[in-house]
């Protein structure tokens, strides 16, 4: 009994060792070339080596709001502070139970007014709309019938007037120049169809005009530590799989599409989650399946300012959401994974998505439950455990902060002495501890999930510095 014991943990070491091996691999390779490129563009920004004139894309701003009374005003004049002139903002209410559209109506003087609305994608219809022409650009909002997030963009989609169009989550904010730098990988590339933003916590950070007046480390711990998260994963991943156009997630928070394709090929998914993820996937195969020159890029300038989760339950709410859109897009599209039709796309992205990602949860709680086993049976070195287990965390930690100090560096944000210490000693509790957590939260996500597939999942809202 104990030989087999002994040969089933040596194959899992193995394969922990592997499995590590590769990540460990991916994520220094991601950061490198990350950093890589954010020192790259601030040095053109510093030489003034970019596309600079009046070559403005006409973009449609959509806003779907969900019992957002607390933010969407904040929001809104947000879009109003842009440096740009050729936009329009539409704001869909799904349906709110609270003053939502009150707070939009009386903030914006908006008018009632009777126009159709053509639905090329299916979307609940509409109830109520509203207009004002009384500020730097035009703003309407519409209010429909509860159908879910997906269900509100695509009314929004289809509302829109002109030919792209930027969604971002209601809890948002943007800076000054995000638009401006979001459109430009369309100026360089006519076939460009989506561009995926940066999105940052805005917890701890004043904004003024779309312009960041003061940052700091948020007080709170658990959004300090989503801070080191964020920057970690924007910085790593989509960077690098922007280099050969596998990028298959853009935030829901801020991405701008072509109209016509997203059209085309859809629209959101209303019956998923994670609407986000599976349009991007959704435009891969469109557009390779139909013979059409594509590019999915990622502007490593363009941010988004977004409320992070303050409180544990709240993150792990967002996290059980996430997982479930996350497996719900990738068994939607699960033909591509391998398939040489889909490039690198199917052979890399998917992949790393598959192993990294969706799997990642079970892995970790499978790899504790082994080490419990061991411990159990008295097959365990004790010893050896700690040292693996404490040059994983110094590792990845070394990597988080690589990303986050980096990104502070680059965009010129500066941060005191205590929020260096602060953010040091938090990437270790993140590596070491949220990570476990959210494991298992990720790891249960999947049960009982259909029950509320279509809720649009709540966490506490306060009012964003934005003056």
């Amino acid at each position: 009994m104990m030989d087999a014991f002994k040969e089933f943990f040596d194959i899992v070491g193995v394969f922990f060792v592997l499995y590590m091996i590769g990540y460990a691999s991916f994520l220094f390779l991601a950061v490198t070339v990350g950093t890589s490129e954010l020192y790259k563009l601030k040095r053109r920004n510093q030489l003034k080596n970019e596309l600079l004139g009046e070559y403005y894309v006409p973009v449609t701003i959509v806003v779907p709001a969900y019992n957002e009374e607390v933010t969407i005003e904040a929001n809104i004049r947000s879009l109003l502070a842009l440096d740009y002139k050729l936009y329009e903002i539409v704001v869909v209410d799904d349906g709110s139970s609270d003053d939502t559209s009150k707070v939009v109506r009386d903030a914006f003087h908006m008018q009632q007014i009777s126009r159709p609305i053509q639905r090329k994608i299916p979307c609940q219809a509409e109830e109520v709309i509203y207009e004002s022409y009384e500020w730097k650009v035009p703003i309407t909002l519409i209010r429909k019938k509860n159908g879910g997030k997906a269900d509100a963009l695509n009314m929004g989609i289809n509302a829109a007037k002109y030919p792209y169009f930027i969604c971002m989550d209601a809890d948002s904010v943007l800076q000054y120049d995000s638009l401006e730098k979001i459109v430009r990988p369309v100026l360089e590339d006519s076939s460009v169809v989506a561009v995926g933003g940066v999105v940052r916590p805005c917890n701890g950070t004043e904004i003024h005009d779309g312009h960041v007046v003061s940052y700091r480390m948020p007080d709170q711990i658990v959004p300090c530590m989503q801070v080191l998260e964020y920057d970690r994963s924007f910085l790593a991943a989509r960077i690098l799989f922007d280099r050969f156009n596998g990028s298959i997630i853009i935030s829901g928070a801020f991405g701008l599409f072509h109209k016509n394709t997203v059209v085309e090929a859809g629209g959101y998914d209303p019956g998923t989650i994670g609407e986000d993820m599976e349009l991007v996937v959704k435009l891969h195969v469109y557009c390779r399946e139909n013979g059409i020159p594509y590019r999915i890029r990622y502007a490593t300038d363009a941010v988004c300012w977004t409320q992070a989760p303050e409180k544990l339950g709240d993150l792990c709410k967002q996290r059980r959401r996430w997982h479930i859109g996350l497996f719900q897009s990738m068994m939607r599209h699960r033909r591509i994974f391998l398939n040489p039709k889909y490039g690198l796309v199917g052979l890399i992205s998917y992949l790393y998505f598959l192993v990294y990602e969706l799997l990642s949860p079970y892995i970790e709680v499978f790899g504790i439950l082994t080490i419990v086993l061991a411990f159990a049976v008295d097959l365990i070195n004790v010893p050896f455990m700690i040292l693996f287990f404490g040059i994983y965390v110094v590792y990845s930690a070394i990597l988080s902060l690589t990303a986050f100090f980096a990104r502070i560096y680059t965009v010129d944000l500066k941060l005191s002495f205590s929020d260096v210490l602060k953010a040091i000693g938090l990437c270790v509790v993140e590596v070491s501890c949220l990570r476990l957590v959210l494991a298992w939260v990720r790891a249960t996500a999947l049960i009982g999930y259909r029950r509320r597939k279509h809720a649009w999942g709540r966490i506490e809202r306060k009012k964003i510095r934005f003056k």
